[in-house]
């Protein structure tokens, strides 16, 4: 995983531990392209910041579309009452059309306030004075999204938090269910957790299947496995399968055949080096778990280095085609099948 997400996930961590222990920074900044770490510090704070009892006269929730920055600044310089802070929190804070009040505000802020900015799959210009007062006096999170070939490892990170195990094929389903929306994931799993028995410890594929309603066996990990043994027949029928699901659609599917033949093409890379790498190397070095290397063993065997490399270069074409560009009349379905019958092909 990515050095910058695990310090997104452990600065989230900390914002939450800090609040519940009571401790609070004057200014937060919370943003990101993806909102699942903004979301989770931003609840923390307003549930712990407050006693029920005091919010009435000291809690101000805004919206960036209907408040202005003079509004929150004047708001986060007032004196809490009967209580020992002030919580200011602004929300949809992208709509905000200028920020000048709000960075003067930060230049100085209240020691009794606490100012949290919330800015939802949306980031703040760091070249803006709000930004970099924020940044001196403050605290600020920027999660970036997660790259699909690290949703693997998220899940079983965020799983084994939570004090439950998930089976690797589990997580690759999940992950394909979700693509790179962490806070699917959270809901998801919150609700299959209510339907499984009181106590589970791990997760299987069949509770994935049976609870979220994805089926392995239309899904694009069981198409990634059949091309890496080129079984043909197999794969023609679960790609017609695949492309016909409502949830289809070549802008999430290619780039997830891309991942897949990127690690074989690592693979090879590996192996040009070091013929005798051990299971534990290859799936470190494809960030997969070691449950799925002898599939990946296999596929290299099946698509040496020039075939992967075309395919590649195929995929790339086809991204473009199912964007719009240079398409034709051909449905994305059309486009899915002509890709996986040119895959097996080449």
């Amino acid at each position: 995983m990515a050095k910058k997400y695990e310090d997104t996930a452990a600065l989230c961590s900390r914002i939450v531990g800090d609040a519940k222990a009571g401790v609070f920074a004057p200014v937060y900044l919370l943003m990101g392209e993806e909102p699942y770490y903004p979301d989770i510090a931003c609840e923390a704070i307003i549930k712990y910041a407050l006693a029920d009892e005091e919010r009435d006269f000291n809690q101000s929730i805004y919206y960036g579309l209907d408040t202005d920055a003079l509004t929150v600044a004047s708001e986060a310089r007032m004196y809490p009452m009967m209580a020992e802070r002030r919580l200011v929190v602004l929300k949809e804070a992208q709509m905000l059309r200028s920020f000048d009040e709000i960075a003067l505000y930060c230049q100085e802020p209240m020691e009794s306030t606490v100012l949290v900015i919330l800015m939802r799959g949306a980031k703040m210009d760091k070249r803006l004075s709000a930004y970099k007062a924020i940044d001196k006096v403050g605290v600020v999170l920027d999660s970036q999204p997660l790259r699909i070939d690290d949703m693997d490892s998220w899940i079983r990170r965020y799983y084994g938090e939570r004090g439950l195990e998930i089976t690797p094929d589990a997580a690759s389903l999940l992950a394909e269910y979700a693509g790179t929306d962490l806070g699917k994931i959270a809901v998801e799993t919150d609700k299959m957790l209510k339907n499984l028995p009181e106590g589970t410890k791990s997760v299987r594929i069949q509770d994935i299947e049976s609870n979220i309603g994805i089926t392995r066996q239309w899904s694009i990990f069981e198409l990634t496995k059949v091309l890496s043994s080129h079984d043909t027949a197999k794969a023609l029928r679960i790609a017609s399968h695949y492309s016909q699901t409502p949830k289809f659609a070549m802008a999430a599917a290619t780039p997830m055949l891309f991942t897949h033949f990127q690690r074989i093409l690592k693979l090879h890379a590996l192996l040009m080096k070091n013929p005798k790498a051990s299971s534990q190397e290859k799936a470190s070095l494809l960030g997969v778990n070691p449950f799925f290397v002898r599939e990946y063993d296999m596929a290299v065997r099946v698509y040496p280095l020039r075939k992967c490399q075309a395919i590649i270069s195929m995929l790339e074409d086809y991204d473009y085609m199912g964007k719009g560009g240079d398409g034709g009349i051909a449905t994305q379905e059309d486009l899915f099948m002509e890709l996986i019958s040119k895959i097996l092909a080449i």
